[in-house]
């Protein structure tokens, strides 16, 4: 037998195509344009589920939603809203939605979201939390975004591990700091820790502590980022760039729950939430050896992936509006961008994302005498900041990849003719590719190291091995 929904929208267009689709599979669906009556129905005991608008002329839906709780625990609330904001998705979720759709939805993804409310076992209601302020991290309402969002509030009440991936500077560290802020363990510590700016062989000390006297120069006890954060939740960012030896200790902590600090003897007991984050590829690395399978599946239980800003343009007049506040709240003159110079921003593909338009709208706001900023000086500014076209990479690797290895492999059987080659052949192929991509990634970023080892996907202490190895010559000044 079909359900009775109760809609509760002020766009009758919006309240015949819910009537329309939810009809069809049999449902009775009673539709209002006001929450007053969605209240007296309620009251009156009807309706199997609720579906309802944020804003309508008469109160705000998600202000109504704790009293249809208090009056009916088991009566399932979606919400629906234009005003697709992190916010609007915290709210409805802690408030006790069963889940937030934003405008415009899609059709055959509400109609599922209805199927699941409607065979959904009722849920213990939420505890309450406390009233979040508009200052959010994230900014956008993109349908990127939104993902996004509805991942932060289904995940902040929970303690599951987390892991973020996401191109750098899309801003992974901030969905972290979203987790922890509105979730249960918003009153502990928020400790974050980068493992690729760590030196390999102080990683176990740093995350776990040690005792004195555990290794020279330990004059005295160190407290490691788990007791750090205890409690709470640590954030390990850039896990991709983790040692094995590393590896190996975090997923002994993962699966006993405890962990022993370096010279300790006795092992303390774990409370906290682990948020994982990287840009690399984690797939790839475990097939390459370098990174332990069995710790990825215990990090990735819930994963959530950053858009680039080029998957999300439509998102940055928003975000150049917020960073240009930003600015003039810190002492920058406030900027407005020109239509045509937005146009413009929205068309480049910001290899550095959300960082990259951050740092240009403060230089903007600081170098800039005119209050309007147009075409011209945002054409300037990403010509300065684009990378010149790689050099012509010499030898085997710029002459196609793919040519160069077979010509390698049919020369070298040529040459050992009836017998078998020796093997390594893997290694030479690397050591001809190796100098050459290099030289040409330091060519196309001017000799800045920072900006090659980023392009390449390499740590910068890997990056400045290899240059010492491969007797690469650097252009002094640039790191």
């Amino acid at each position: 037998m079909g359900a009775t929904i109760l809609v509760a929208d002020d766009d009758r267009a919006i309240r015949m195509v819910l009537n329309q689709a939810l009809g069809r599979l049999g449902h009775d669906v009673r539709m209002t344009g006001n929450a007053a009556t969605l209240w007296r129905w309620v009251e009156e005991g009807e309706g199997d589920l609720v579906i309802t608008d944020v804003i309508m002329p008469d109160e705000n839906g998600l202000d109504l939603i704790p009293r249809i709780k208090r009056a009916r625990p088991d009566l399932r609330i979606i919400v629906m809203s234009a005003q697709s904001t992190l916010l609007t998705a915290i709210k409805a979720t802690e408030r006790g939605a069963f889940e937030y759709l934003p405008k415009p939805f899609d059709l055959r993804e509400l109609v599922s979201v209805v199927e699941r409310a409607l065979s959904a076992p009722v849920a213990a209601p939420p505890a309450p939390a406390d009233e979040i302020e508009e200052q959010l991290p994230l900014i956008g309402r993109s349908p990127a975004m939104q993902d996004i969002y509805r991942a932060i509030a289904r995940l902040m009440g929970t303690d599951l591990t987390v892991m973020i991936t996401g191109e750098s500077g899309t801003g992974k560290e901030l969905v972290a700091r979203a987790l922890h802020d509105f979730g249960k363990r918003r009153n502990r510590p928020f400790v974050a820790i980068n493992m690729a700016a760590i030196p390999r062989e102080l990683i176990e000390s740093e995350l776990f502590g040690h005792e004195k006297g555990a290794f020279t120069g330990a004059t005295a006890r160190g407290v490691g980022r788990f007791e750090q954060a205890k409690g709470g939740t640590l954030f390990l960012d850039e896990i991709g760039d983790m040692p094995p030896e590393a590896q190996t200790r975090l997923l002994r902590v993962l699966q006993e729950g405890e962990y022993m600090a370096v010279g300790g003897r006795a092992p303390v007991r774990v409370d906290v939430r682990i948020i994982a984050a990287t840009h690399r590829d984690l797939p790839q690395l475990i097939r390459q050896g370098l990174f332990r399978e069995d710790l990825f599946y215990r990090l990735n239980v819930a994963p959530i992936r950053l858009p680039p800003l080029r998957e999300r343009a439509a998102d940055i007049p928003a975000l150049v509006r917020h960073f240009a506040s930003l600015a003039a709240r810190e002492g920058l003159p406030l900027k407005t961008i020109d239509a045509a110079a937005m146009e413009r921003l929205c068309r480049y593909r910001w290899p550095g994302n959300v960082r990259e338009l951050e740092n240009l709208v403060r230089r903007l706001a600081a170098l800039y005498s005119q209050e309007t900023i147009g075409l011209d000086v945002v054409e300037a500014e990403l010509a300065e900041v684009a990378p010149t076209a790689p050099a012509a990479v010499p030898g085997a690797a710029g002459e196609g990849l793919a040519a160069a290895v077979e010509r390698h492999i049919t020369g070298y059987f040529a040459a050992h003719r009836g017998t078998l080659p020796a093997a390594g052949l893997y290694d030479r192929v690397l050591r001809e590719i190796e100098r050459p991509l290099i030289v040409a990634t330091l060519g196309a970023t001017r000799g800045n190291q920072i900006r090659a080892a980023h392009l390449l996907g390499l740590n910068r202490n890997t990056l400045r091995k290899k240059i010492r190895e491969l007797d690469i010559p650097v252009v002094r000044g640039l790191k």
